[in-house]
Formats: structure tokens, sequence, C-alpha cells
């Protein structure tokens, strides 16, 4: 299937874990010009280098996607390498695990900066309305908590959701001017993030990783964990002309497992 993005350039946050990587590969794949950024130098880099190993275009990034003083500069960076931005991934690190009560509010602001504000603040910037473009695609990443919210994960099931109203009214702002806002949720798809999470549980709890594991994947529909390649390739249909009469839309990538309906 032609998805339409060859030579497309794309930012893609987060570039340099599990989940933003095989975006940012998957992205590159298809064609487009890809800058990987993360806030880990050599991260971002190996997802560039394996970007331009299999041929495509890809660079790297040094970004703290909280840091909103180098905004505009960073921006520049990207229109100046490969052009106009046509495809956004908001990928963003979560929380530590935590209950809802207790936190304090210098917590509930720092996290809010890093996974909200910041989010909204690059869009804004890096996608502003252009009017006939046809192509701008904002992808926001999440988490399944916002619509089952997953115990012990308080701060990230409340502040994830902040992006979700957001997405859902920009989508309606920006529409008519080509432009599509999504959201993507993650069910457990096999990353470090994933594996923290099952290690913090067992550490908890007094079980073995491997326990925890195999009773989290028991819970799944399909059985096992995903792979990021899948997520990754719901990502790049998003991102494509294909989807171009998908927006405002929060599309679940997770073997069946968030149980509502």
């Amino acid at each position: 299937m032609e998805l339409g993005l060859k030579d497309k350039s794309a930012l893609v946050f987060g570039a340099g874990g599990g989940l933003g990587g095989a975006i940012a590969r998957e992205l590159a794949a298809e064609g487009a010009k890809v800058v990987a950024a993360d806030i880990d130098a050599d991260a971002a880099e190996a997802t560039a280098a394996a970007i331009r190993d299999a041929g495509g275009t890809g660079r790297a990034l040094i970004w703290d996607i909280g840091d909103l003083t180098v905004l505009e500069e960073r921006i520049a960076t990207v229109k100046a390498a490969f052009g106009p931005i046509s495809v956004l991934v908001n990928n963003t690190g979560g929380p530590p695990p935590t209950p809802a009560a207790g936190q304090s509010p210098e917590a509930w602001s720092r996290h809010f900066d890093q996974m909200v504000r910041s989010v909204i603040a690059v869009t804004d910037s890096a996608l502003p309305r252009h009017a006939g473009s046809r192509l701008g695609r904002i992808i926001t990443s999440t988490s399944s908590g916002v619509v089952a919210p997953i115990p012990n994960l308080g701060i990230s099931n409340a502040l994830r959701l902040a992006l979700v109203g957001w997405s859902k009214t920009l989508a309606r702002e920006v529409g008519r001017d080509g432009i599509t806002a999504n959201i993507i949720l993650p069910g457990r798809i096999a990353t470090g993030r994933i594996l923290f999470l099952d290690e913090q549980k067992a550490r908890r709890e007094g079980r073995s990783v491997a326990d925890v594991s195999a009773e989290s994947s028991g819970t799944i529909p399909v059985g096992r964990y995903g792979d990021p390649s899948e997520y990754a390739a719901t990502v790049a249909f998003l991102a494509s002309r294909r989807a171009s009469y998908i927006t405002g839309s929060v599309i679940r990538v997770d073997g069946g497992l968030i149980a509502s309906i």
C-alpha cells in the first residue's frame, strides 16, 4: 500500500526508546525524512543510524521536550534540515509509578510541564495552520490508562487524559486545513518501559518478573505483549494520505486488552 509519505518531513519524539524508535524507523521505511528527537543523544543517534543503514533519511536531534527555552531553535533546525514538518509524533516518557493520592503539587506541576504543556507548545510551533497543504498529521501517543486507569499510575492516568481532550478539540479546529489530530494508545507493548513496570510490580509484591509478565500476558486476548513494530505500523498509517478521513479519534493498539467498548 502506497502511504504517500515519500520525502515528507517527520519529527518523532522519544525516538531513542522502544516505541519512538520503532515509529521513526517505520516512517523512514515509508520514505519520510525523519528527525529522531530524544533527550538521550546516543539513543537518538542509534535510531538515526539504523534509518540510514536501511537506506532511509534520518537525523538525530538532542531535545528535552520539557525545555521550552530551546523550542523555537529546535523547530528551526528541523525545518532547515528537511523542510516544513508534515508529520509530528508526540511521544513522551511517563512518570514513575505512583498512587493518585498523596502526590505533592510540585510533582503534579513537574510532570504536567513534561508530558502535557510541552506537547501542546511543540505542536503549536511545529504545525501552524497551513491551508491547502493537504497533509499535516499530529499523532500523540498516550497510554491505555486514559481509557481504563491503570493501578498505581495515578499521575500518568490523569495527565495523559488531558491530551485526549486537547487533541479532540484541536482536530475540530484544524481539519479544514488538511491537518488531522489523533491519539494512539499502546496496550502492553514489549518495551523497556513495560519491563520497568513489571519489575516494579514484582518488587512490590515479592514475585519474580517472569511471573508478573506471564500473568499480565494472560489478561491479553491475543496472549502476548505487542511488538513495537506493530504499534509503529499503525502510526505510519495514521500519518499517511490514506488516513485523511481519520481525525479526532483514539486508536487502541492493545491486542484486545482494554475490556471496555
